[in-house]
Order: C-alpha cells, then structure tokens, then sequence
C-alpha cells in the first residue's frame, strides 16, 4: 500500500519546513523502522515542501500514520502534535494523484514551476543510493516525471520562465534597476545557485560572482564565466544584490557592512541568513515567505487542463498496479518455461544465436497479451482478466508476486 505524509507551503509554516528538511536521510531510517520489514520510503524535501512517501508492506487501507508521525518528529525535532497539526495524509490511489500535480509543478507556490520535476527525480535516486526504494516507488516516481513532461508539452502550465529564483528577481528589480551595471553576488555552488545564476544572466547581469562557504567554488565560477570571491564580507561590501541558495546558515551579522543599504534574497531551505540580519539598518530581505505572498495565481483554463491530465495518469497508474502482479506472473510462468527450452536445446548443441531468438521471440509474445491485459483493466475488467489467467495458466497474483 502506497501512503504519503505532507508538509507543504499550504499546510505547513517555512520554519517547520526548514526543521524537517535538516537531515533527509536520517528522517527516512526512521520512518523506516517504524514500518513493517520490506517496506520502503523516498522522502522529497524541496524549499516548500517535505514529503514521505511510503510503500507499506501491509495493503489494508486502515494503516495508521500516527507511529510515523512519532518517529518523524523524534527524527526531526518537531513536537509531534505540531507536526500532526501540519501533515497531510494520503493513501493508496490518492498518492499518485498528489505526486503526479507536484512534479508537475501544480503544488508549487509559483505554479508550474520549472525546478520541481527535476527534484521529483532526485528524490528517487537518493532513495536508490539509500537502498530505500521498492518497484512500486520506482513505477510511481518514474509516471510522475513522465506526467510531468506531458503536462508540460501540453499545456501552458509549465510555461518558461516559472520558478521561485525568477519570482524573487521580478520582485527584486524595482531596487536593482539597470542589471547590466548591477553587482551581484551568489552565495553557494549548488543546482539552485546554477538555476539562479542563469536567470541572472537572461535579465542582463553583467557582474556576477559567486562566493562558495565550502570553499568548493573555483569549478563552479571558471564554468559559468563567473567571478570567485573568497572573503564573503569584502564581497558583501560592494554588492548591490546577494543571493543565497546554500544549506544552513551562511549569512551572519559579521558578514554584512553596517548602514549600507542592501537587498537580499534568502533561497535556502534551511534559510541561509540569520535572523539579526534581518533587523540590521539599511537590509531587507526577500524568502520563501515573501515570495509565497507574491507568487502569480495560475491561469484557470491551462490550469484545469493540467489537473485533468494528471487525474487521467493516475487512474492509469492505478490500473497498471493492480495488474501488474498479474502480468509479472505471466511473465515469469513464459521464462521459466523457457529457460528450460533453452537448457534442453542447449544439451543438443544449440549456440547462442539460438538462445537470443528464443528470448526475442517469448518477449514479443508477451508483449500482446501485456497490452492487452493493461487495457481490459482500464475497461473495468480487471476481474474478467485475472479469472481468465487463473483459468488458462493457474496463474493467481497475489502478494508474493510483488516486485
């Protein structure tokens, strides 16, 4: 059973947020022990967003998500009736339907958002480095960058030039003024920092430069044309605009000159800049709150497009899974099969080339049958297919089918 715990910007404030989002491994190891053995968990952790989403080994839809909750919040630090108060819970066939309009940029504070499908990916592949994900998290995650693709290419939902880092500079330009004469100094060297550092140069920015608080960021400057600071005070004292989009907090009172006005744009999550900088003379700052009491409402028309193209993938999602197990059972009952064949011609003296065409030609023959069976059951006839599995092969699909 497929179950998902939600913060996000509309349920949740940035600060828990940023609490949740403080350690992501270790959040997922104890959502994991709290499940039953086999289980698996792909946790996605964005600037607006922490979700767990779960693959529970016990299919009955009266989990409870409460010792979840309790181990979140043992993980996180949050209080746990703060962090029931902020959760969302959705089970079974109402997670596809949650994911598919994330990564499709439709739970986003700036709606359509170009950033949010790639971290969708991220996500699962920080699952697979963590040994964490299970088939149905891989077939779920995988539909959702596909949906988000298609929603994209066929609507004007996705439409260039939506993101967070764009809303702050639309937001930012009134003080910045002409960007080809502006300095502009990016602190932190990762994917958000790239993504910033782009729109930076589409508006015009002529001097940009980039001051990494790892110490990693010559690479990342020499590739981007950028220039490299390495005493973030001296590059904070001739900067018109900084914006940071690093982990933890990188910017401090010590760092910032005093009586000089400047404007910053606050992108991290954890939140890079300390909070006494935010009551210094002369600084404002632009975060996640600010940006999502001006985030753009989406068009209506592009917008009900794109939730009807996501409810249709996840009703097709939903009926592949029910009978996947179904058709791996087949696939299986055919391979078997011929794996014998293979043997017994083999003994005979049959090479390779033979083998290959015996392997084409069982995937070609299941490839009709698999078709088929994914469309009776979209067809509402689920029961006929398996009756008829049951009936011509013995096959019966059930929980040691898996995969």
């Amino acid at each position: 059973m497929l179950l998902c715990l939600s913060a996000n910007h509309r349920n949740a404030s940035f600060g828990l947020l940023e609490r949740l989002s403080v350690d992501v491994p270790a959040a997922t190891q104890a959502l994991l022990k709290a499940v039953p053995d086999g289980s698996g968990a792909v946790v996605l952790a964005t600037c607006n967003r922490f979700e767990a989403y779960l693959d529970l080994t016990d299919r009955t839809d009266v989990v409870a998500a409460e010792p979840l909750v309790d181990a979140l919040a043992d993980a996180s630090g949050v209080a746990a009736d703060e962090l029931r108060a902020s959760l969302s819970v959705h089970r079974g066939a109402a997670v596809a339907v949650h994911l598919f309009a994330v990564s499709s940029g439709l739970e986003s504070v700036v709606v359509g958002e170009e950033e949010i499908a790639g971290q969708v990916g991220r996500a699962l592949e920080a699952a697979r480095e963590q040994g964490t994900t299970t088939g149905d998290l891989e077939r779920l995650f995988q539909r959702a960058v596909s949906t988000s693709r298609g929603v994209k290419n066929r609507t004007t939902i996705g439409g260039t030039g939506r993101s967070l880092v764009r809303l702050a500079l639309d937001l930012a330009s009134g003080r910045v003024g002409d960007w080809s004469r502006a300095t502009i100094l990016v602190v932190g060297t990762g994917r958000y920092a790239g993504t910033t550092v782009a729109a930076l140069h589409a508006r015009g920015a002529g001097d940009v430069r980039v001051f990494s608080p790892s110490g990693n960021g010559a690479a990342f400057a020499a590739k981007r044309g950028l220039t490299l600071e390495t005493d973030l005070p001296a590059a904070m004292a001739v900067a018109d605009l900084v914006v940071t989009a690093s982990t933890g907090v990188v910017l401090l009172p010590s760092a910032v000159p005093p009586g000089r006005p400047l404007l910053v744009i606050d992108l991290g999550m954890p939140r890079n800049v300390d909070p006494a900088v935010r009551r210094m003379d002369g600084v404002d700052v632009l975060d996640l709150d600010t940006l999502r009491v001006h985030a753009p409402l989406a068009h209506t028309e592009a917008h009900d497009e794109a939730r009807a193209l996501v409810g249709s993938a996840a009703a097709e999602f939903a009926v592949d899974a029910t009978v996947a197990p179904a058709i791996a059972a087949l696939r299986r009952l055919v391979f078997e099969t011929l794996d014998n064949e293979i043997a017994r011609a083999r003994s005979r003296g049959a090479g390779d080339e033979a083998e290959a065409a015996l392997r084409h030609f069982a995937s070609v023959l299941l490839h009709r049958p698999s078709v088929r069976i994914r469309e009776l059951a979209g067809a509402g006839r689920t029961e006929e297919v398996l009756a008829a599995l049951d009936l011509l092969h013995g096959i019966r699909p059930g929980a040691a089918d898996r995969t």
